[in-house]
């Protein structure tokens, strides 16, 4: 995590590659005081090469060979920015991302990797490069099941008869049979034999390929590729359901539409790697050449490089001493053989067998373990005499950030009781529901609410979508228009160029979520402080009485438009603990606003937006305000995916048990955590009569939005059981 520090250069890393993944967790370690660093990549997690053969042969699960990026940037204290890389200007220091536009940089390193992308017709509409690794194991994966159901026949073509093709055939060939299916394999090759590998490692590739099933057609030359075969320059065409490219390394397009300095589409980098010509920018791994001791595109360079690289930009950074970088000129090549046996080749010697695989696995579950076994955080306690009582407090879970850091409602709510004065003039309620109600004196009506988060992520303009998200909640959950929004910013100390380059990601992301709202933003406040906190007061109209908590009926139903889990899901990542994929879902929805559901919702007898105290505890508000008790039905009730696992793992928010006292529910099981477990930016809790809330259901599918029916309210004291 970033120290209290000033923050004054801002260190980009572009691309999720072995390198920088390795270089987050160095940083991680030690941290260089007054640098923010920030990484780019396409997804919350990067797949390790080195396993993918093992994956698509179906010896290693999905997790297995996945980087955590989202885990290590939290163990760096880093942002992640999720989106590709697209341009970079380097006289302004900019790196563009698609859908994001630029992000300024003080140092930058780009580790993008290559593509196997081939300029075939019909290569970009039916088949798909073996580089990224995470889009075709992804296609690898749906096709498996697909010839499991009978859906697809088990036919492979697979263009490119180096190391990289050769090995995913046999893979693929392997799980095809593992499947029950017979494969039909071939490797396409243009040249008149197969490449990157010494005769005697070929003779061992060549035979296993035969007893795999997996043909070689050598001198072919592509013509086209159609859905169900690849068509061949005066041969016969090869069938193939799956067609991928593993032929060579192809630099990514969008280098080359730079003013980089490149060898052949491929940035050069000097022995510190540095990119020539630039002090503020490096490359490594296989989007780099490098230009005094070339070598072949192989990950052993890449994560032989990460501490030179992890060293020199600190130097950069720091105005320190740049080291050079040394790579080997021999290393070890593991090829897999599709089962469980692989074949080890140096200096043109090659042995082969089961023990080599069990050898590699080792090679390979080892650099895997150093990046998901990462040092858990530490809290610092004060020793010596201290305050009564506060000892206990410093026993708890750390403080959450989002709704997690809420108050307890028992806690407002008695505070309220005792201060809030009774509402007079134009104001015709206040506190206690989501949005205080006023009388226009051109008649309708006027709702405003006020709402902050602190901060749970690093990156200031996805806190702010989901802190504008979370305060219009308020808005759309009474029925009504946003209108205006004041903007309250807490930044942590940095200078003022960080300042700017913040505040402008900030008012960008902003203005995005308001105007698309229909909110104008007329001002606000910004200050410094510890740490981020951004919250908006907004205000909206409407016609006639807003909604309130108060006004459901003995019958109505509850119907809810987002899952539950966000709580848990926040918790565990402040503590390393959730998976990049499960944190990278939650805050999407997260910052997916919600005037659509308000808008179908608009008719209902009562609403409100789930987030501190949790379900039950907005459920308890309506029931309370309406004089009704509710059953809540825990099969019906939706969760994020991987928040049931987090909780069953004891993750917990620590507003939870504030929660669990404010609004308990009888059940004659126990009870889920998740149902008490603070939301931020939560779905809508509207109760309608059942035809309505049906209706509403499928106006919500229709719309490509989710909405589902929970529970049902009926006469009775203001109870929630569970069913």
């Amino acid at each position: 995590m970033q120290s209290d520090l000033p923050l004054t250069r801002d260190l980009v890393l572009v691309g999720g590659g072995h390198a920088h993944a390795l270089v987050l967790r160095k940083w991680g370690m030690n941290p260089l005081p007054g640098a923010r660093l920030t990484v780019i990549n396409p997804g919350p997690t990067a797949p390790y090469t080195g396993m993918l053969p093992g994956h698509i042969a179906g010896h290693y699960g999905r997790d297995a060979l996945e980087i955590d990026l989202m885990r290590l940037c939290r163990h760096a204290g880093a942002r992640l920015i999720l989106g590709k890389a697209s341009g970079i200007d380097r006289k302004a220091r900019e790196i563009m991302v698609e859908g994001k536009g630029a992000l300024a940089y003080d140092v930058a390193s780009l580790d993008v990797g290559i593509t196997s992308d081939m300029d075939l017709p019909g290569f970009a509409d039916h088949a798909v490069g073996a580089k990224p690794l995470d889009v075709y194991a992804a296609r690898w994966r749906a096709f498996l099941a697909a010839v499991a159901a009978g859906e697809q026949p088990p036919e492979v073509a697979v263009i490119g008869g180096g190391v990289a093709g050769c090995e995913l055939a046999m893979a693929m060939a392997f799980a095809l049979r593992q499947a029950g299916a017979t494969p039909v394999v071939t490797v396409v090759e243009h040249g008149p034999e197969l490449s990157g590998m010494a005769p005697r490692t070929e003779a061992k590739v060549r035979q296993r390929m035969a007893d795999l099933g997996v043909t070689v057609a050598l001198n072919a030359e592509v013509a086209q590729i159609t859905r169900t075969e690849v068509i061949l320059q005066s041969r016969a065409p090869i069938p193939a359901a799956l067609c991928v490219g593993a032929a060579g390394a192809v630099p990514h397009g969008w280098l080359g539409q730079t003013d980089l300095p490149l060898h052949e589409g491929f940035i050069r980098v000097g022995a510190d790697l540095g990119v020539l010509d630039d002090p503020a920018l490096f490359a490594v791994g296989d989007c780099a050449h490098m230009e005094t001791t070339p070598r072949p595109k192989a990950g052993v360079f890449a994560v032989r490089a990460a501490p030179v690289l992890h060293d020199n930009l600190r130097a950069a950074l720091s105005g320190g001493q740049r080291r050079a970088f040394k790579p080997q000129k021999h290393y070890l090549k593991l090829i897999s053989l599709g089962g469980k046996s692989a074949v080890a080749e140096r200096n043109g010697l090659a042995i082969g067998g089961a023990l080599l695989w069990q050898w590699k696995d080792r090679i390979d579950r080892k650099f895997m373990a150093q990046l998901d076994d990462l040092p858990a955080m530490k809290r610092e306690t004060p020793s010596g005499p201290m305050a009564l009582d506060l000892q206990e407090i410093l026993a708890d879970k750390p403080l959450c950030g989002g709704c997690g850091a809420k108050v307890g409602g028992a806690v407002l709510g008695d505070l309220l009781a005792e201060v809030q004065p009774p509402v007079t003039g134009d104001v015709i309620t206040g506190a206690g529901d989501d949005a205080a109600i006023l009388r226009q004196p051109g008649g309708g009506f006027q709702v405003i609410s006020t709402d902050h988060l602190r901060g749970f992520i690093e990156d200031p303009a996805l806190m702010t979508r989901i802190a504008a998200v979370h305060a219009l909640g308020d808005i759309w959950a009474m029925g009504a228009k946003p209108q205006v929004a004041l903007s309250s910013i807490i930044m942590p100390r940095m200078s003022p160029a960080l300042q700017a380059r913040t505040l402008r990601e900030i008012a960008a992301a902003a203005q995005d979520i308001m105007s698309a709202a229909g909110a104008q933003i007329v001002g606000g406040h910004t200050t410094m402080g510890a740490e981020l906190t951004i919250g908006f007061t907004v205000t909206g109209t409407r016609d006639d009485m807003p909604i309130g908590v108060g006004g459901a009926q003995p019958g109505d139903v509850l119907l809810l438009t987002r899952p539950l889990g966000s709580g848990v899901i926040l918790a565990g990542h402040m503590a390393g603990d959730a998976p990049g994929r499960v944190v990278a879902e939650a805050l999407r929805v997260m910052a997916t606003p919600q005037a659509r559901e308000a808008e179908i919702l608009a008719g209902a007898n009562a609403m409100t937006d789930v987030t501190g105290f949790g379900l039950a505890g907005h459920v308890q508000a309506i029931c309370r305000a309406s004089g009704v008790a509710a059953e809540l039905w825990a099969d019906a009730i939706p969760l994020y995916p991987g928040a049931q696992a987090l909780s069953d793992q004891r993750v917990a928010s620590s507003l939870l048990p504030v929660n669990q006292a404010d609004a308990p529910i009888s059940a004659a099981g126990p009870v889920s955590p998740l149902l008490h477990d603070p939301q931020t930016a939560g779905g809508l809790l509207a109760a309608l009569p059942e035809p309505a809330a049906r209706a509403a259901q499928a106006r919500l599918e229709a719309a490509g939005l989710t909405g589902q029916i929970i529970g049902r309210l009926e006469a009775g004291a203001p109870t929630i059981r569970l069913r």
